[in-house]
């Protein structure tokens, strides 16, 4: 690989194959449309998620910088849509985000913007089993980042996120289960090669119920099948391919509540926690 300045790119001759390489393609997306009938325009809003580590000033720690930035979203918002943004109002420093929305600006419509962990972890939450509780412990296993976090009336109790490759199975329990009883400390995380831990207060999460203790979602789930802690994997409305999807059409409520009738309804309102959105009338 070669890296040339845009006038060089410019330069060159018409036989080289030009590439143009996006998180989010609306042309693509017209294409894939299309043949259904169905276009980008009249759309209430487009929501997106990318994991987006953020770019650290020169000298900080990546890893830092990302926990930190994770620590803030919590303390400014205390929910899971607080890791959701307009287009208008994305922090600089999140560089993904700011291209998707930089991709996405030709289609007349608001954009949601928001990190996958988080939403994933939202619409893990949507599960109707889920639902029923007042505290949970949910998993995001991503390919490359582990998030979880402990959830209860009062909102995020706690959060931890690790590189899933630092991860196993009996390592990963442990770190839910010290999650779960609040003792779980940012330094013994990031010593670990993780981003951190914070635990915000809240009662110590029980672990000992009988169908399950800890939610599961993400592309590398499997770690935890078979394990000693009862793990349950989401399904909400019936998908767990997509319950990142469903997170961000919850998110999407809460940054653009002229929605949130709407969304809600199809989320768990009319018709039930059970009903996808798209069979709502």
């Amino acid at each position: 690989m070669q890296l040339v300045s845009p006038d060089e790119a410019r330069r060159l001759p018409e036989a080289i194959i030009r590439l143009r390489l996006a998180d989010f393609d609306p042309i693509a997306l017209r294409y894939a449309l299309a043949p259904f009938g169905l276009t980008l325009h009249g759309l209430s809003a487009v929501a997106v998620a990318v994991f987006d580590h953020g770019a650290a000033p020169a000298g900080v720690s990546d890893r830092c910088f990302r926990f930190d930035y994770i620590d803030e979203r919590i303390r400014a918002g205390n929910r899971l849509s607080a890791f959701a943004y307009p287009a208008a109002e994305i922090p600089a420093f999140l560089t993904r985000l700011q291209a998707v929305a930089k991709s996405a600006g030709e289609i007349p419509a608001p954009l949601v913007v928001m990190d996958t962990a988080a939403a994933a972890v939202l619409g893990a939450s949507l599960d109707p089993l889920v639902s029923l509780r007042r505290q949970n412990l949910i998993a995001n296993v991503g390919n490359f980042h582990t998030l979880a976090f402990r959830l209860g009336d009062g909102g995020i109790e706690g959060v931890f996120e690790h590189h899933t490759g630092y991860l196993n199975q009996p390592k990963l329990e442990g770190l839910l289960t010290e999650l779960a009883a609040g003792t779980l400390t940012n330094a013994a995380v990031f010593g670990d090669n993780g981003h951190g831990a914070l635990v915000y207060g809240g009662q110590p999460l029980p672990m000992d119920h009988a169908d399950f203790n800890v939610v599961v979602t993400g592309p590398r789930r499997n770690m935890l099948r078979g394990s000693a802690l009862k793990p349950y994997f989401a399904v909400p409305f019936g998908d767990m391919m997509i319950a990142g999807c469903f997170g961000l059409l919850a998110a999407t409520a809460d940054v653009y509540p002229e929605l949130a009738d709407e969304i809600q309804a199809s989320l768990g309102g009319q018709g039930g926690a059970g009903t996808p959105p798209w069979e709502v009338e």
